[in-house]
Parts: C-alpha cells; sequence; structure tokens
C-alpha cells in the first residue's frame, strides 16, 4: 500500500468513524485500528484528533492554525474575516457534503450531535473566544456561529433565494456589520452583564 492509499484509508476510516461514533467518541487509536495501520501513523500525518478531523470533513482549514491567523490582525474587520471564512469553508460542496452528514447524523443519533456540538465548542467557540477576550465572549462567538450557520444554511442547503444566489462579495457586506458589532465590547448585548 503506496503513502497516498494509507492516507486515504486513514481518511475513509476517520470520516466513516466520524460519522458513527461523533467526535468526542471518535479516537486515532480507533481510526487507525480500523485503517489497518499503527497509530502513529495517523498521528505522523496529523498529529491531533483536530487536524484529522478537519482532514476527513474535508475542511479548507485546521481550527487549531486558523483562528489564531482570523484574530492576529485584531478585531478591526474580524467580521468580515469570520463571515468570508464560513462561505468559503461551505462553499466548497465536499465538505458541506461531510458537515451535512454529519448534522444528519446527530439528529438520528446523540452521539453525532454531541460529537459535533463538542468539536464546535472545543475547536472553535472556545478557542475564539479565548483569543478576541471581549466581555462575554463566548455568548458573542455562539451568536456569531449561529447566525453564520444560519446564513450557511439557507444560502447551501434550503438555496433561498436571494441569498442563494447572492454574489458572495455583497453577502459578506450585509452580514459583516452584524457580526462586527457582536464583536465590539463598546457594544453591550441585550440582557448581558456587559
Amino acid at each position: 500500500m503506496g503513502t497516498d492509499d494509507v492516507r486515504e484509508a486513514v481518511l475513509d476510516s476517520a470520516r466513516a468513524a466520524f460519522h458513527t461514533k461523533g467526535y468526542v467518541k471518535t479516537s486515532i487509536r480507533g481510526v487507525a485500528a480500523a485503517a489497518g495501520v499503527a497509530p502513529e501513523v495517523v498521528s505522523r500525518y496529523w498529529g491531533s484528533k483536530d487536524k484529522l478531523f478537519a482532514a476527513a470533513m474535508r475542511l479548507p482549514f485546521d481550527p487549531a492554525t486558523a483562528v489564531p491567523e482570523l484574530v492576529a490582525p485584531g478585531l478591526d474587520g474580524m467580521g468580515e474575516r469570520l463571515t468570508r471564512t464560513t462561505l468559503d469553508t461551505l462553499s466548497n460542496p465536499e465538505s458541506r457534503e461531510d458537515l451535512i452528514a454529519l448534522f444528519r447524523a446527530g439528529a438520528s443519533t446523540t452521539r453525532a450531535a454531541a460529537g459535533l456540538q463538542v468539536f464546535l465548542e472545543e475547536s472553535i467557540v472556545d478557542r475564539l473566544a479565548r483569543y478576541i477576550g471581549v466581555p462575554d465572549a463566548r455568548l458573542r462567538v455562539s451568536l456569531i456561529s449561529s447566525y453564520l450557520i444560519g446564513v450557511t444554511v439557507n444560502r447551501y442547503i434550503v438555496k433561498l433565494e436571494p441569498l442563494a444566489s447572492m454574489p458572495e462579495d455583497d453577502l459578506v457586506r450585509i452580514i459583516a456589520p452584524t457580526v462586527q458589532a457582536w464583536l465590539d465590547p463598546s457594544v453591550p448585548l441585550p440582557g448581558g452583564d456587559s
């Protein structure tokens, strides 16, 4: 078995595991066993479960490196960066199909839903909240992710018009200011403590 064959076998095994067991219950050791390779092989290629998940789900980014890159320029313009990254991620049909399959699995099994929830919380929401460091950061990031997921579901899955056919730049111009406002620590959230 060549290197490409090994990588594909591992990714296929990982994809199947994440779909059936969810993120939390999937282990590098279990994926390696299903692919017929040693756990060290999986670790050598991907290094962590986050990176393996990103590769298996065909995400065009690794949350461990993408979040610091998104926040490095500071809060100014972050609304646009987050919006573009989200739209770019879900505009990829393969990434979208894998994530939809996970959501569907989550609808039929609480294990998969809990796994996806843990991945989103630990890999994206909590990591982003730590980096932005504004009052109520976790609530703000949760609102942002919910908003962006809702927009992308309506754009790419439901295909609700005019969202579905709107040029991405126009959609970003409409959405990014709301995302940016939720990141602004000088704007208290209604009902919040900030």
